[in-house]
Parts: structure tokens; C-alpha cells; sequence
């Protein structure tokens, strides 16, 4: 039973705490909330709540760089690799913060070390919503643009300048322009695809494992090898379609080289890819028969773009190999692969997502320099295979 003096009391508690709270902890956001979406984004505050691993888009203010778990800086940057984001151009407190991991062809234009003077400016970011530095962050950064009026809108990787002769076109126009476009890159050894997969399939939440494309399973980067439980380089355009086995290009071409479980990929064999069969039993969600193979859906697309661009990139140019789509199964040895109406559909059902785009980035900026880009452009394989 309260005396007659507690509630005063108590409401002088209260008052006290509201007036410290704000100064200890940073004023609660007032931002407005969204759905994640390009044109509904979230908030930071929303951003920090929901670090899930979705991809997103947030958009906040240029508060600083972070350089480790708690500590941003604001001037005197020491490079371009991340930017923190708030609600308010003027926030302080750390944890009303949102980290963000800026890919390599977003830091010409984000990074603060080259323009300072982006601090306090407000930006959209679209990207996996992921731990960075052990703080709510970004990673995986697919898209970056000012949300104000007064600065111009950056590119988005692999789009603008480096596709522009395949503007406005589309069939065997658009599928030349994209050939000579990405024709010539960097070919590295079979031997180096092993160190390549490594990084280009990391687990973003271990860095010590890579991620199986047809299990899904996360597993030790040196676990790799010809024993049954091992990880071995699988050829997504199986090598005997064309039959240019582990040759440079087609043989080593990282766009198509995954990491898989062996004896899984002893399964697969040659196989062309279809719908239907039994379910493999090591690689669930996984189906297969005589002639085909169908992998599990959160993959489905992944495996179309990748024999996209085979059919693009090898187009019998310079004494290699001619490999193109078609719509049957049990191509054998022929320099065909199919089967194309399926992956037209998977390319549709599984649409692009955060660790494809970090793959497409690490292979143009660190082994082959060049892009896959039906993961630019997923829309393209339609304006090509209509």
C-alpha cells in the first residue's frame, strides 16, 4: 500500500530517468518504418532489430567509419572499406549505429577516405543483414545511391560502363555484345581453383568453411580432397559436355566451379539438368535419374546463371570450345547442356541473392576479372533464350 508521499516520489524517479536515459543510451529513433524494400526501406533502428541475414535496404545518414566493434571515427579516415549509418545525421551513440561492409566498386563513390565530405549526406543500402566487425552491419552490398536530391546516383556493380555496348539489345545481339564483353580474363590454374573456391565460397558466417552447392552444408576450407566426406571442385557445365576437362577456360573458369560434397558429386556425374527423379539421400532436396539432375531450390538459380554464361563466354573463338543451351537431356559428349526451358524457369523461381553477387565481385576483383552477367542482369537470359 503506497503512503501518500510514494507517488510523488515515484513519478520524481520517473522524470529523473527520462531526462538521463536519452543521454546514456542515444535518443530512440523517430524514423519513419519500412518494409525493407527499394522503395519502402528500413530505418537503422529497423536494420539493427532485424539482423537476420535477409536482404534488405536501409537507408540513414553518414555518421562516420567504423574501424572495430566500438569505434567510429569521423575524420582522418584510414580507407574506403565501410561506412556507419544512423537515423540522424547527428548521432553519437554507437549502438543506434548500422555498419556497413563496402564492396571494392562501391568505394570510389562511398569510401570516406576519398570523399569526406560524404559525412552526413543520406544513403540507400541494399545487402545482407549481417554482423560486421561483431556490430549490426551490412554486408554483401549489391546496390548504394544517395536518398537526397543533391548528389548524383553511383553505379551499381558490373552495370553502366562496363555493359554499355549491350544497351537496348536483345537475342543473338545482346548474347555477342555480352561474349566479347567478358571474353577475355585472367585464367588461373585447376590447381589455384582450390584457393579460389575458398574464398569465393565462404561461409559468411565462418570464415574458416565454405558452403557445398548441392548439400548447402558449411564445411572446413582444407576438408577438401577425393574422400567420401571431402569437398571436391565441381564443373556446373559438366567437362565432358565439349569434353575440355580441367584445361585452362572452360576447364577452370571460376563462374562455374563450386565446391561440392565428393561422393555427392560423384552422383551428378555428367548429368544434364531437369525437374523430377528420386531424392538423394545425402542431398536432401536434391532429385535425380538416368539423365538428369535437379538441385535443391534455393540453388536452382544459381546453377541457370551459371550455364548462361558458359554458353555466352565459350563461343568457339580463339580455338575454344562452342558450348551452347539446348532443350534435351543426354547430351553426352556433344558441347551442349540443357536443359534450357527449365533453367529459364529456375533463373525466374530463385532470384539473384547476396552470396551470388559476393561470389560475382571476388571473381572480377580478384581472379578473372571479369563478371557473370546474368547475375547483373538475370533478365537477360529471357531477352536472349526467348
Amino acid at each position: 500500500m503506497f503512503t501518500k508521499h510514494e507517488p510523488r516520489l515515484i513519478l520524481s524517479i520517473l522524470l529523473v530517468l527520462a531526462f538521463f536515459i536519452p543521454a546514456l543510451f542515444g535518443t530512440p529513433s523517430l524514423a519513419a518504418t519500412g518494409d525493407g524494400s527499394l522503395s519502402s526501406p528500413f530505418s537503422v533502428s529497423q536494420a539493427i532489430a532485424n539482423q537476420d541475414s535477409t536482404i534488405k535496404t536501409v537507408s540513414g545518414y553518414v555518421v562516420g567509419q567504423p574501424t572495430s566493434a566500438n569505434t567510429v571515427v569521423t575524420n582522418s579516415y584510414p580507407n574506403d572499406y565501410a561506412i556507419a549509418l544512423a537515423d540522424s545525421s547527428a548521432e553519437t551513440n554507437i549502438a543506434n549505429m548500422v555498419y556497413v561492409q563496402i564492396p571494392s566498386s562501391f568505394r570510389p563513390e562511398f569510401g570516406l577516405k576519398s570523399n569526406p565530405s560524404l559525412k552526413g549526406k543520406k544513403v540507400s543500402v541494399t545487402g545482407a543483414l549481417s554482423a560486421y566487425f561483431t556490430h549490426p552491419g551490412l554486408k554483401y552490398v549489391s546496390a548504394m545511391v544517395f536518398s537526397g536530391n543533391d548528389s548524383p546516383e553511383p553505379e551499381t556493380p558490373g552495370v553502366g560502363s562496363y555493359y554499355e555496348s549491350a544497351s537496348g539489345k536483345s537475342g543473338a545481339s545482346l548474347k555477342s555484345s555480352l561474349h566479347e564483353i567478358i571474353d577475355d580474363h585472367t585464367e588461373i590454374s585447376y590447381t589455384n581453383v582450390w584457393d579460389a573456391l575458398r574464398k569465393t565460397d565462404e561461409d559468411p558466417n565462418n570464415a574458416n568453411n565454405v558452403i557445398l552447392l548441392y548439400t548447402g552444408r558449411s564445411q572446413g576450407k582444407t576438408m577438401n580432397g577425393s574422400g567420401v566426406n571431402d569437398w571436391n571442385r565441381e564443373h556446373v557445365w559438366a567437362k565432358s559436355h565439349g569434353d575440355f576437362g580441367t584445361t585452362l577456360g572452360p576447364g577452370t573458369d571460376l563462374h562455374h566451379l563450386r565446391p561440392t560434397d565428393a561422393s555427392v558429386n560423384s552422383t551428378r556425374n555428367n548429368l544434364d539438368f531437369d525437374n523430377g527423379g528420386s531424392e538423394h539421400t545425402e542431398a536432401k532436396g536434391n532429385y535425380y535419374d538416368s539423365d538428369s539432375w535437379e538441385p535443391r531450390d534455393s540453388v536452382k538459380g544459381d546453377v541457370a546463371r551459371m550455364l548462361f554464361y558458359m554458353a555466352v563466354r565459350y563461343e568457339g573463338d580463339s580455338g575454344e570450345v562452342n558450348l551452347e543451351l539446348n532443350n534435351q537431356v543426354n547430351n553426352g559428349t556433344a558441347p551442349y547442356h540443357g536443359k534450357l526451358a527449365v533453367l529459364l524457369e529456375w533463373n525466374e523461381q530463385d532470384p539473384v541473392d547476396a552470396f551470388e553477387r559476393n561470389r560475382n565481385e571476388v571473381i572480377y576483383n580478384e581472379y578473372q576479372h571479369n563478371r557473370n552477367p546474368f547475375i547483373d542482369h538475370p533478365e537477360w537470359a529471357s531477352a536472349i533464350w526467348q
